[in-house]
């Protein structure tokens, strides 16, 4: 089967080696054509270093590659995501099953991945998200992982999970597509703030009550936009979270512990030299938040440091110090006497 792969960064290089080792004809595809030539020639990605790419995979900067591919997957960066399906869309067929695998919310929109794909394809074509704790790093030497592909029509994503599964990439299906990109989004914001508490040198307990707590607000939001509650709990929720706020694979995480230090969000990005999706995640989370009418605490605290430069002690001091909750609010409660 003919797969393609848009995308070279670190994900879409190691989903285009899953692809190849499942025996598809799989071609990646890169938007600068010097990195393609050098990844053609050295047979390796600078950020999977020594990590050998599959003899049988074609590397191209010509975007007509995607004409008649069976599965096309969208793995640029969350702000490249419309650009590149855009320049795709005329050689799709409408039969190519397209694969949302970026984690983000486009900024002012506030459109998931999925919906900027549909959009820019002209919905010619069904499209699943794939998403969960997967850091490429580990992919790309073959350690087992666990995603979800999620898409209302069941086939869909039944087709995906055949064709991405083997023995040491498990794919779960779900319907819940809302559910499962948000949790890829949001939960960027939360290894953002874990890493700040790194930086401060703060421990397990208080990354438990942080990773804990922010995803109550999570999920909140993320049922108030139609996705399934119990979505957040599974791989591409919590599994997703775990894994983002305690490695240091995770680029988010390492910007928090730059911030925590003391350096500014724009320093600390530099320094990190990639996409730290969770900075502009933030953006997204507190223009959601007051639309959507919900008190998210944690969220709001972490944008307010981003963005406007309040001091994290104070962020702390004024989360700890709210006023007194019961622990499921809205749920269970004393009885009345």
């Amino acid at each position: 089967m003919k797969a393609v792969v848009l995308g070279s960064g670190g994900w879409g290089t190691a989903l285009s080696m899953v692809l190849c080792d499942n025996g598809h004809e799989v071609t990646l595809w890169s938007h600068n054509p010097e990195k393609a030539q050098e990844m053609e020639k050295t047979r390796e990605n600078p950020l999977l270093k020594g990590v050998r790419l599959p003899d049988s995979l074609k590397i191209t900067s010509d975007i007509s590659c995607v004409k008649d591919a069976a599965v096309v997957v969208s793995a640029s960066p969350s702000y490249a995501v419309r650009g590149t399906a855009r320049k795709a869309e005329p050689y799709l067929n409408v039969s190519t099953i397209l694969v949302s695998v970026s984690k983000g919310i486009e900024r002012d929109t506030n459109l998931r991945m999925s919906q900027i794909v549909q959009e820019e394809t002209k919905n010619k074509c069904k499209v699943v998200a794939l998403s969960g704790p997967s850091h490429a790093e580990e992919v790309s030497i073959r350690m087992p992982t666990g995603c979800v592909a999620a898409c209302p029509d069941q086939v869909a994503a039944c087709f995906v999970q055949d064709t991405f599964m083997n023995d040491y990439f498990r794919v779960y299906t779900s319907p819940d597509i809302v559910g499962v990109e948000l949790s890829g989004a949001l939960k960027n914001v939360v290894a953002l703030s874990c890493g700040i508490c790194d930086g401060m040198g703060f421990q397990d307990n208080t990354k438990a009550l942080l990773m804990t707590r922010s995803m109550v607000e999570l999920s909140r939001l993320g049922e108030k936009l139609g996705g399934d509650r119990a979505t957040f709990g599974g791989l591409a929720g919590m599994g997703d979270l775990i894994v983002t706020c305690t490695s240091m694979h995770s680029r988010n995480r390492r910007a928090g512990i730059l911030i925590g230090q003391g350096k500014s969000a724009q320093e600390a990005m530099d320094e990190v030299g990639a996409v730290v999706e969770g900075y502009y995640a933030a953006e997204s989370v507190e223009q959601l938040a007051r639309k959507e009418g919900l008190e998210m605490p944690i969220c709001h605290c972490a944008y307010e440091v981003l963005y406007h430069g309040k001091q994290v002690r104070d962020v702390v001091t004024e989360l700890m110090t709210r006023a007194k909750k019961n622990e499921n609010e809205g749920g269970w409660s004393y009885p009345v006497r």
